[in-house]
């Protein structure tokens, strides 16, 4: 497939952005976190910790474990599951979501449905605070970094209000490479999400709170009210990012401004001030970093989150913002390449067409019309084909109680447009046993009637005797082919 370049970045711009990015993050996590959790507003002016180093910071040590991903495997084979085998050997934590995410997956549970599984943080803060690695790696790709992101966030917050914000975040910051005005990118970052959300909506109504010139603190307090109903207290996404997009549109272009903006609106400090931070190094490079408050936190990253002991990766990251950027930057054209991204980086100047802004929008409605955010699902892929399956409800089951499966199968782009024939094998539990479904299903890859995908359905009863963890095994051959595709099923009893 034959990509057309229609936008470039020049590559010194670009890296400019990108280490602002880091820097920014830093301040704004250095700067909130002696506040994180304070439920009302604040009257900050600036820093109040010691001048020299940053302080450590989950939303921005957690993304060098996904660049080490990026590195390792390739942009191709980044998705939930990936991403949480890597949570699980080097990410530390064991608190709210990134606890129950890591405990799920040691039950078997595959992510997403680690992040849905008995689960109460689904709508907390963990995900869209580490949207940027995503952003940085997809530069004027909105819905390619919302993708990305929405794949990281699922593995801990399933089909949550925090996925949804995770998807904004990184949709609004990777718009901002190339559309340089913050209400347009926002307005990007509402498109790649669904429009029936507590996500969208809050974000929404911050945007009309500022439209009718209403004070920033009166808006926080607003959204604030119009989210009582939220559990997770200070810890809840839609809030929380509200309180981000606060800071952005009042701040008026100003850092300094826009950041004590959103910390003085209370709650996930370290996590506000941290994106805001963010997003205004991508927007202005590093001449909209204040240069006293850059000095203040220096280049070095401090983490918190990492297994630092682990050899492989733990001493292999990066261990400043300047070094984060190049790795960073070595990634980009490998990932802008393989998903045909009509996006550059190239040693001329940049060249950003009239209708980009048209053409990221239609971009980020796609992403959001074809994303499914039904909860208790999973994805799977091998050489030929990848397939959805869908849980009808939490994967429990009782003895003797029956559960239906619902698949979407699909043949991987680029091999062809014969039909394909696939054949269903289960390998079952002793007493489990199938009541419905075919073992015979005709993948009709070329009609250019059809979207080309397999849709079918399977019921499974459950055994008189149950294990704790009962793992189920779908087996998919795509006659005339070699390789194999098996779906992992497990029920929890």
């Amino acid at each position: 497939m034959i990509t057309r370049i229609n936008t470039k970045l020049n590559k010194a711009e670009y890296r400019d952005c990108v280490h602002a990015c880091w820097v920014g993050k830093n301040i704004g996590g250095t700067m909130g976190a002696p506040y994180e959790g304070v439920r009302k507003t604040l009257n900050i002016q600036g820093f109040t910790t010691e001048a020299g180093k940053p302080m450590p910071n989950d939303d921005l040590d957690l993304q060098l474990v996904w660049l080490h991903a990026m590195e390792e495997v390739g942009p191709l084979a980044i998705n939930a599951a990936m991403l949480g085998e890597f949570w699980r050997t080097v990410i530390v934590p064991n608190w709210n979501e990134y606890g129950i995410g890591k405990n799920n997956m040691r039950r078997g549970l595959t992510p997403p449905i680690s992040g849905d599984y008995q689960n109460s943080w689904r709508d907390s803060n963990g995900a869209w605070i580490r949207t940027e690695v995503w952003a940085c790696m997809a530069p004027g790709c909105p819905a390619l970094a919302a993708k990305y992101a929405m794949e990281d966030a699922k593995v801990d917050h399933g089909a949550g209000e925090g996925s949804v914000a995770a998807a904004f975040v990184a949709a609004m910051q990777s718009a901002a490479f190339v559309i340089k005005d913050i209400r347009s990118c926002i307005e990007l970052g509402l498109a790649a999400i669904p429009e029936k959300t507590r996500m969208a909506d809050s974000i929404r109504f911050a945007l009309g709170c500022y439209d009718q010139g209403m004070d920033a603190m009166d808006a926080r307090n607003a959204v604030l009210e119009r989210n009582a109903d939220i559990g997770n207290g200070w810890f809840e996404s839609p809030s929380n990012v509200s309180y981000a997009v606060i800071g952005l549109l009042w701040g008026q272009g100003d850092f300094k401004k826009a950041m004590i903006t959103a910390i003085n609106c209370g709650d996930d400090t370290d996590c506000t001030g941290a994106t805001v931070g963010a997003t205004m190094g991508i927007l202005g490079g590093m001449n909209a970093i204040p240069e006293d408050w850059s000095a203040h936190i220096g280049d070095e990253i401090v983490t918190i989150s990492i297994n630092r002991s682990d050899r492989r990766v733990g001493r292999s990251l990066p261990e400043t913002c300047t070094e984060l950027t190049e790795r960073v930057m070595l990634q980009t054209p490998h990932v802008l390449f393989a998903n045909h991204c009509t996006v550059q980086l190239t040693e001329g100047a940049s060249e950003i067409p009239e209708d980009a802004q048209a053409e990221l929008l239609k971009q980020c409605q796609q992403l959001n019309k074809q994303t499914d955010f039904r909860p208790f699902s999973a994805h799977y892929e091998s050489a030929v084909l990848m397939a959805d399956v869908f849980y009808d409800s939490a994967p429990d089951i009782c003895a003797g109680e029956e559960k239906t499966l619902e698949f979407v199968v699909w043949a991987r782009r680029g091999l062809g447009d014969e039909c394909i024939n696939l054949t269903c094998r289960w390998w079952l539990p002793e007493g489990f046993k199938i009541t419905e479904g075919r073992s015979a299903i005709l993948l009709s890859n070329g009609n250019a009637h059809h979207d080309g995908k397999a849709r079918f359905s399977f019921t499974i009863k459950a055994g008189d005797v149950l294990a704790p963890i009962n793992r189920c095994v779908l087996e998919i051959v795509p006659e005339g082919r070699s390789t194999v595709l098996y779906v992992p099923i497990v029920f929890l009893s």
